[in-house]
């Protein structure tokens, strides 16, 4: 990702809600077959698997069912094991940027698109880690979606911060760290604000912050939604 940081705040301030319109037959197709999920289990339809074979390989298939097994056999243990095995999952996938992948300067892939691709940007790593975990259980109000600007690459980069408990020293799953560290442990982040399916925040120095409003003042994040299948989200 290559987002202008100042750009990145005006964004933040001035975006409004509204739905994109599909751009792709392929994501077209997922938003209308959907995935089947209850409690105990968590089934990706054998036609999108299909789909997916069909387009991008046998690989990208298999991918699709290890993040299944993932979800259905992880989901007794700890936010700690979730977490840990959720990070080191995605985190062996490749970083290729939205212009080489997709064509565009900045687009939110949805789990099973990046992990059919194989690889995507920071934002990708960051919203699959947050599906799959909010998939295994993990409370919402304990995750976020955190926009940071990555000092050491002076760039914008988006992570997923995880609060113990509201106001705690959140813990950081990072695509470019393979272990999760407290943020005061990240002196090369620093953070800008953060969002989930509830809230905005403006980020302070290691915390959550002020709330500013609901997260339908992001478009990109209604975007994503509009191309989640119902159950995911």
């Amino acid at each position: 990702m290559r987002v202008d940081f100042v750009l990145l705040l005006k964004h933040l301030c001035n975006v409004r809600c509204q739905f994109a319109r599909f751009s792709l037959l392929f994501i077209s197709l997922f938003f209308v077959l959907g995935i089947v999920q209850s409690k105990d289990i968590f089934t990706l339809p054998e036609s999108l698997l299909q789909s997916v074979e069909s387009q991008y390989g046998n690989p990208a298939k298999r991918r699709l069912l290890a993040w299944q097994a993932l979800i259905r056999d992880d989901s007794a243990t700890s936010d700690k094991e979730k977490m840990d095995n959720v990070n080191r999952f995605f985190n062996q996938l490749r970083f290729v940027n939205d212009k080489k992948l997709w064509g565009k300067s900045d687009y939110w892939a949805t789990p099973v698109e990046f992990l059919s691709r194989g690889a995507g940007d920071c934002e990708d790593f960051a919203l699959a880690k947050y599906f799959t975990l909010k998939a295994l259980g993990v409370e919402e109000e304990k995750l976020n979606m955190t926009y940071v600007k990555a000092l050491e690459l002076n760039q914008a980069h988006m992570v997923v911060t995880y609060y113990a408990v509201p106001n705690a020293i959140p813990l950081v799953l990072d695509s470019l760290v393979s272990d999760i560290q407290p943020a005061t442990s990240r002196k090369d982040l620093l953070p800008v604000y953060s969002f989930n399916g509830t809230g905005l925040w403006l980020a302070k120095a290691r915390g959550k912050g002020q709330q500013v409003g609901g997260s339908d003042r992001l478009k990109r994040w209604q975007d994503l939604l509009s191309r989640m299948p119902e159950g995911l989200n």
